[in-house]
């Protein structure tokens, strides 16, 4: 896990690249790469790369970046890790390349001069990277199918920038910063900035599963190549769809030690985020046969000791079963206080999410650990979500006024101002959103609806960012060929809510402490693997137990779910009151606060 960045000139008439703006965007990222840094322009100034090292593969000088091949033509900065690096290696050597580390970023290198920008078909992990093809003058971006790794570009005046941080990006000072309406309006709509946008103009993130190529005097060539949606459309034809129960199960235990053994590959201690559910409680099991000194982490809040919130005493049953080396740890009001401005600088984009990863990850490194798995995307993949159920019920029982969509706009635009004084806005909605699944799902996670997006933002910012953001059709064509009530929510909650927000949250959070947080459920293999029998459905959640070595504690399995919680909006109310203009506290207030960190104004109105 590290910091990249990079600077392209590559038009004759583009500025060359300042060595001391690239060492800026660098060293805003220094938290992502305590561990070492480098630098590299080439002697005409058209092209400099640049990096911040966290070491955990290979820990030696050899893994030092930017890398480049033996003969010097090619060069690669890296951000995340290759999972199936040591595969990739054999054949790579078998075919005749010599390396000189035992990284995986110079896999990197060897498989870009064996395959070309196919590379990206050979890959799984989680990753960033720039490669600079010196021979035919040309860079090549590339971010991982879920992006679980950031990368953002700014293409202006003839040079191409990107950094592993929109703030990075900034710090540079010369991007475009003028406010993007898209990336405002896509925050209050969801409570997260949706991509490609940022709050800046200039600034876009490259897509999850896209890669970008640029050469000397061209025009940039983004294509996608994996695409979630695709991937479970296509699960749903697979042969592995007609499993017998017994066959779905034995694939579910093979799959998941496939995904967890495979991420277990460190030169460092590995831990686990471990709490009172599923997923962790799973992965930890898998882990723990896997590995003999695992180690187990677990982040308590005072004020919810001895409720239902309260996970402490069910992780530690659950690491003395196991074997793990277990720790607890508190934070309390206080530390929030204390924490607050730290935490809303080191978040890179707007999110009303991400303060239970900070403190947890702040905890994690403090007792020595650098990288840790987390049970993030369990609940998107096998359906832990109340949307599961929720929209599939909503869309068929509005199936009969489907036909006739001005029904529902003019019942919401009489009932709005009416249920809003009493209720939820949202339920003036359900008829005019609710009959579909992307309706559905924007009514399920929306944070302010569409038509009261001109009571926070200047009403022309609303209706231009709301134009751009084709927010309906995006969501629609999520659930494009996919035909499974599991899978359509799956692919909407993998897309959106944890593309957007958990996982961003997982990277800023987590390198704000210079931790690596890895999500073995959030793997390329494991998703092709499950998707055939989450669509029929054969699996389900509560099938996760069983594929564990040895059985999870009963009280694991009976409790019911709670989520891991840090009562952030709560704190904040408590300890500044009710903000003027803020109206009802909650999640809406917690995020005009984190709006009013980054631009300055409570709302922009």
């Amino acid at each position: 896990m590290c910091g990249l960045a990079g600077i392209f000139a590559y038009r004759a008439s583009a500025a060359p690249v300042d060595p001391d703006e690239l060492l800026r965007i660098r060293e805003h990222m220094q938290a992502r790469g305590p561990d070492g840094e480098g630098i590299w322009v080439d002697l005409g100034r058209r092209i400099g790369l640049a990096h911040r090292r966290l070491a955990i593969i290979d820990l030696s000088p050899l893994g030092a970046q930017p890398m480049s091949s033996r003969d010097g033509m090619l060069r690669v900065v890296f951000n995340g890790e290759i999972y199936n690096y040591r595969e990739l290696r054999r054949d790579l050597e078998a075919a005749g390349h010599q390396f000189q580390s035992q990284s995986d970023t110079e896999v990197l290198l060897h498989l870009y001069q064996e395959y070309g920008r196919d590379l990206v078909q050979h890959l799984r992990g989680m990753y960033a990277f720039a490669l600079w093809d010196g021979p035919r003058r040309g860079i090549f971006l590339a971010r991982d199918p879920f992006g679980i790794k950031p990368l953002y570009y700014a293409d202006h005046d003839g040079s191409l920038r990107f950094a592993s941080q929109v703030k990075a990006l900034l710090a540079g000072g010369r991007v475009d910063t003028q406010p993007e309406p898209a990336g405002h309006v896509g925050f209050f709509l969801w409570g997260f900035v949706p991509e490609p946008y940022t709050l800046h103009h200039g600034v876009r993130a490259l897509a999850a599963g896209s890669a970008l190529w640029l050469q000397s005097d061209g025009e940039p060539e983004i294509k996608s190549f994996c695409d979630l949606s695709r991937e479970l459309a296509a699960g749903e034809i697979s042969p592995e769809a007609s499993f017998s129960r017994d066959e779905a199960l034995e694939s579910l235990r093979a799959a998941l030690r496939d995904s967890v053994a495979h991420h277990l590959l460190a030169d460092v201690p590995i831990g686990v985020f471990l709490s009172g559910g599923l997923d962790s409680t799973t992965l930890a099991a898998v882990a723990s046969d896997l590995s003999s000194d695992l180690h187990s982490f677990t982040l308590g809040v005072r004020e919810f000791r001895g409720t239902i919130y309260d996970e402490t005493e069910l992780a530690a049953a659950v690491a003395r079963r196991y074997g793990t080396i277990h720790q607890t740890r508190w934070i309390s009001r206080e530390d929030f206080g204390a924490q607050l401005p730290h935490i809303l600088e080191a978040m890179d984009q707007p999110s009303i999410d991400g303060v239970n990863t900070y403190f947890v990850a702040r905890e994690a490194a403090a007792v020595g650990l650098r990288v840790a798995l987390s049970g993030l995307g369990g609940d998107e993949l096998f359906g832990g979500y109340p949307s599961f159920h929720q929209l599939p019920r909503l869309v068929k029982a509005l199936s009969a006024v489907a036909p006739c969509p001005v029904l529902g706009r003019v019942c919401r635009r009489l009932l709005a101002p009416i249920v809003s004084r009493v209720s939820s806005p949202k339920y003036a909605g359900v008829l005019e959103y609710g009959t579909t699944y992307g309706g559905a799902y924007l009514l399920r996670r929306g944070l302010f609806m569409p038509w009261e997006l001109d009571q926070v933002l200047d009403p022309d910012m609303a209706q231009e960012g709301w134009r751009e953001l084709r927010t309906m059709a995006n969501l629609e064509r999520t659930t494009t060929g996919v035909a499974s009530d599991h899978l359509r929510v799956s692919a909407l909650e993998m897309t959106w809510y944890m593309r957007n927000m958990l996982l961003r949250d997982a990277d800023w959070a987590g390198m704000a402490h210079s931790l690596e947080i890895r999500v073995p459920l959030v793997d390329i293999n494991f998703l092709r693997t499950m998707a055939p029998l989450l669509a029929r459905p054969i699996l389900h959640k509560n099938d996760l137990p069983l594929a564990v070595p040895r059985s999870l504690p009963p009280e694991i399995l009976n409790r019911p779910k709670t989520g891991f919680l840090v009562p952030a909006k709560e704190w904040v109310r408590q300890s500044e009151g009710q903000a003027p203009g803020a109206g009802s506290w909650g999640w809406r207030g917690w995020a005009r606060k984190v709006y009013q960190s980054f631009t300055g104004a409570w709302s922009l109105l």
